[in-house]
């Protein structure tokens, strides 16, 4: 509910233009100083004009910067020794290049209900002592970005790609190579292009089904039980892009687990069980002993077999694991069958494909910080014996974990922070953006393929009803 977003800060340094063009990125080490101190600036340059290589790259890196700086605007020539006040504006300049890159994430608007983000004071030209003047009279190519006039349009465009509409947490990663992965992502701009005018029409029919079919259930099965998905609808074309994106990668098989929260309409629209079935189950008709599952449980712990064949005509079989549990018991049991499913028929025990099976894990967003088995299972999740090649992880961030607002349920600012402490990467997106939700899949299941590692996909959304459908959201959620 709404209550449990508007509890948190709002400070914010408010919302940023939408991503255009392209730039290209180049790598640049942490910034050099945190105080400036002229003395031990001019000692340091002293040793570069000696011998550069005495030096660390980072203050190279600077003083290449000042010296370009410094011809550029025509008060010395190439090569010549830069002034502190240069040295200053360039260093600032590479801190406030960082600060985007590491704390972007914080001023991304990623609550639906309207709250406004907390952001950081670093993400400030005036928190490292230059202004939107300075940035504008610095030539973006001082700061190693080609491509951009001026330091201020590096920034305009670093603030596009991390503080619009995707939160990236991936510096915690500790491999050069996924790190520079990202990069190239960010530079190409391939994983992130906008949908085509029929592919936002396409989507925009799949949520009018998935809206469709929960407003009828409401209306024809009033008050009961469904844990609808609404609020968190962008779930469904994310997992018709993840299963589309898997086969193009070489999957055969996807297999899903997922907890109660839109169940139903995973099961109706990705598994594509008939909306007879589901009408006859919601009044108490169940197939004898639910042989499908084999729990004999209700209609939203059922699990499914399926096959479908994707936009590029790869045949995909599906299976959606039974969960007699609305918590997290079914993490390892996916991860088990995933890689079992992956051996290679024909080929010697212990020969698997990690890209013929994908699993993906449907988290709920106080489940995920809160359950031990989450933490295990990412534990295991490279081990030589029990990993899969990586799970799809997508948290569908109600705001509300059972009739608990968030600053009561963990201790952490995002449902989501587990995932780092197990060096993996994170992106935070609004569930009202599904474009935005479209790239963080994309780009999910393109590292999935590279690295053969877990992704985390924090989809922020809301409940629009309580617990279920059969609790008054207000008396716990008042606000």
């Amino acid at each position: 509910m709404a209550g449990a977003a508007r509890n948190r800060a709002a400070k914010s340094p408010g919302r940023m233009p939408r991503p255009q063009g392209d730039i290209r990125f180049t790598a640049m080490s942490l910034p050099t100083i945190s105080v400036f101190n002229d003395g031990y600036a001019a000692e340091m340059y002293d040793a570069y004009r000696r011998d550069s290589a005495s030096v660390d790259e980072s203050w190279r890196q600077l003083f290449r910067f000042a010296e370009r700086l410094g011809g550029a605007n025509g008060a010395a020539p190439a090569g010549a020794a830069p002034n502190a006040g240069d040295l200053r504006k360039v260093a600032a300049a590479a801190a406030l290049v960082q600060a985007i890159r590491n704390y972007g994430h914080l001023a991304v608007p990623l609550d639906p209900l309207g709250t406004e983000p907390p952001g950081a004071m670093e993400l400030s030209p005036e928190f490292h002592g230059i202004t939107d003047a300075d940035l504008a009279a610095m030539p973006g190519a001082v700061l190693g970005f080609e491509g951009r006039e001026t330091g201020l349009d590096v920034i305009q465009r670093l603030r596009e790609v991390y503080s619009t509409r995707i939160g990236y947490e991936i510096w915690h990663l500790q491999a050069d190579a996924e790190r520079q992965w990202f990069r190239q992502q960010f530079q190409s701009g391939e994983l992130t292009r906008p949908l085509t005018p029929d592919e936002k029409k396409a989507v925009l029919y799949r949520l009018t089904e998935v809206d469709g079919l929960e407003r009828f259930l409401g209306r024809a099965y009033v008050s009961m039980k469904r844990f609808s998905i609404e609020g968190t609808d962008a779930l469904v074309p994310m997992l018709d892009l993840a299963i589309a994106e898997a086969a193009r990668a070489g999957a055969r098989e996807v297999v899903i687990g997922m907890a109660h929260r839109g169940r139903i309409n995973v099961l109706a629209h990705i598994l594509e069980k008939p909306f007879r079935d589901v009408f006859r189950e919601f009044e108490g008709k169940h197939a004898a002993g639910n042989a499908e599952s084999g729990t004999g449980d209700v209609k939203y712990h059922l699990g499914r077999r399926a096959s479908r064949t994707t936009p590029d005509g790869q045949e995909v079989a599906l299976q959606l694991m039974p969960n007699p549990s609305h918590l997290e018991v079914v993490s390892p049991v996916l991860e088990g069958l995933a890689r079992a499913h992956q051996h290679v028929p024909g080929a010697e025990p212990g020969t698997r494909d990690p890209r013929a099976v994908v699993p993906i894990t449907i988290h709920g967003d106080s489940a995920f910080p809160g359950e031990g088995v989450v933490a295990e299972t990412f534990n295991m999740s490279r081990l030589p014996g029990y990993a899969t090649g990586g799970t799809l992880r997508i948290i569908a961030n109600n705001q509300v974990g059972f009739t608990t607002d968030p600053t009561d349920a963990r201790s952490t600012h995002y449902a989501s922070d587990l995932a780092k402490g197990f060096d993996i990467p994170v992106l935070h997106v609004n569930a009202d953006d599904p474009e935005a939700c479209l790239h963080a899949v994309r780009i999910g299941i393109a590292y999935r393929t590279r690295f053969e590692k877990d992704f985390v996909i924090d989809l922020v959304g809301y409940r629009r009803h309580g617990h279920n459908e059969g609790d008054e959201p207000t008396y716990t959620q008042p606000q």
